[in-house]
């Protein structure tokens, strides 16, 4: 008859146990309901990139002196740089640069070793296209200035969000917006 009787108290404590978890979790459940939603409505709220974000290429034509640096630097080889030897002047002549993005690991070395300083990462990331041929740059594409997203009045940014309170005097990164 005991063992009987302990697989009552035992199974009485199982339950309460068992209710008290679920109590638990409801409560945790119920906390959450104040929070601020954590996921972005990508095409009309775009997240700021951080300072160092590696993003497309902005390549200046008039600055690059064809020294083929970037293109030893890169571990895909990836920059296409055509040029020719004026004889004249005895001096390289860019004739075309291009880089496809469908390969480049975005790695950043080719900004970093350049001796003219023209090549730089902007804050772009949405080269997504239909065709991966169109993920080639070639001179004109990589010089067009990129579109800003604090500057795009279409979309409303991360920072814009009336429901974020940020103190002013704080200076602004991508932890900061994400710890709200």
């Amino acid at each position: 008859m005991f063992p009987m009787v302990t697989g009552f108290i035992n199974y009485g404590q199982q339950t309460i146990r068992a209710a008290r978890y679920i109590g638990q979790s409801f409560i945790i459940t119920l906390s959450h309901t104040n929070r601020l939603p954590v996921t972005i409505q990508y095409p009309y709220e775009k997240s700021i990139a951080s300072e160092r974000f590696r993003g497309r290429i902005h390549f200046e034509f008039d600055k690059c002196i064809a020294c083929e640096v970037c293109v030893r630097v890169c571990p895909i080889d990836l920059p296409v740089v055509d040029w020719r030897l004026e004889k004249n002047i005895k001096k390289k002549q860019l004739l075309n640069y291009s880089i496809d993005f469908g390969f480049c690991i975005f790695c950043g070395n080719c900004v970093e070793y350049c001796p003219t300083n023209c090549l730089s990462m902007t804050e772009e990331y949405e080269l997504s296209t239909y065709d991966r041929h169109e993920l080639n740059y070639n001179q004109i594409a990589l010089g067009r200035l990129p579109m800003s997203v604090i500057g795009d009045y279409t979309i409303q940014t991360v920072l814009n969000w009336t429901q974020i309170k940020i103190d002013k005097n704080k200076l602004l990164d991508s932890r900061t917006i994400t710890n709200y």
